[in-house]
């Protein structure tokens, strides 16, 4: 048995194509979405999410929140498997790379107690040894309490081993975005046009000057837990802010417009022109996470987008998977 829910009486005017969805009964952690069209990226905010363009994805179902501690860990458990962040990296690999730069650990934020230049990110980000999903902000760092916070550390290759694991696969981009902006075409945000934090915290994002003061006014300093904020139009959670999250397109600067029905992004050899030789083609993350703020990094949005390395993780990216529809 399935429980169809209508669209919202928010969304009538803007409603996309098709955007009627359900919950299955057995699988309450999931949301169906019969797919639909609608305009996907943004000529609005930021170069890379243009153009604006129509988009129609077929059925998918897509988790409710984001991947967990506890569920990335029953996995582990379950498999031994080894992340990315766990393991050092083969020089040969990466000629040129410093030696401290390929010891198992991963990336992760430094608050700098002043202000720093934000064109410079590495003013706050810093390689750390030994840091990892189990251990986040390094070695001496722990999940222990935070069971239902999303996992981060995690690489797009780790995300995507979960996903076969669990019986899915990571969301492609259109599928994602066309997931987070639950109903609501061409709204800058998930849940509207416009965004009045004195009006009720809607994401977990950077409150303060960033990245020198986060006031934490919303009540979290990173990861908030799953479910924390209103849903979207759809049920689904965090689909703004908290961390950003791997897709299973390749990256490129822009969105290509053509191929605009199920579109896979770009293969990984068209990826390689766009990409730093040393690293390597990288995925695309949605979403934005904790640490963007409106003065720096106003990426807690549908249509935002961002690149990240294949073997290298960090505290702010996390995953939720999607599940193929039965024909």
């Amino acid at each position: 048995m399935k429980i169809l829910y209508a669209g919202s009486a928010l969304a009538a005017a803007v409603l996309l194509t098709a955007v009627a969805f359900w919950f299955s009964s057995d699988d309450d952690s999931f949301v169906r979405l019969d797919g639909g069209t609608f305009q996907m990226g943004s000529d609005r905010h930021y170069r890379e999410e243009r153009a604006a363009h129509q988009v129609t994805v077929g059925p998918f179902e897509i988790q409710k929140t984001e991947v967990t501690n506890a569920e990335f860990a029953e996995f582990v458990a379950e498999t031994n498997y080894v992340t990315t962040a766990e393991q050092d990296l083969d020089p040969q690999n990466y000629p040129g790379v410093a030696a401290y730069l390929l010891k198992a650990g991963s990336m992760v934020f430094a608050q700098p107690p002043d202000t720093v230049d934000t064109n410079d990110f590495r003013k706050w980000w810093r390689y750390v040894a030994g840091a990892n999903w189990q251990h986040p902000t390094g070695p001496k760092s722990t999940i222990d309490g935070l069971e239902n916070h999303p996992v981060v550390q995690i690489s797009p290759e780790d995300a995507a081993a979960y996903a076969k694991w669990a019986g899915g696969r990571l969301p492609t981009e259109a599928e994602w975005e066309f997931a987070a902006r639950g109903g609501l075409n061409d709204a800058d945000y998930t849940w509207g046009k416009d965004y009045d934090p004195s009006q009720g915290w809607k994401a977990n994002s950077w409150q303060g000057k960033f990245p020198s003061t986060d006031t934490k006014d919303d009540g979290y300093h990173g990861t908030a837990p799953v479910g924390s904020y209103v849903a979207n139009g759809y049920g689904l959670f965090d689909m703004a802010g908290n961390v950003w999250e791997h897709v299973s397109d390749w990256w490129v600067p822009f969105h290509a417009t053509g191929g605009n029905k199920n579109p896979q992004g770009p293969d990984k050899a068209t990826a390689a022109t766009y990409a730093n030789p040393a690293f390597g083609p990288m995925h695309v993350v949605k979403g934005g996470s904790w640490l963007c703020a409106p003065s720096y990094c106003l990426r807690y949005r549908p249509a935002a987008r961002q690149q990240a390395e294949t073997s290298l993780s960090t505290n702010h990216i996390g995953f939720r998977i999607a599940r193929d529809v039965p024909s």
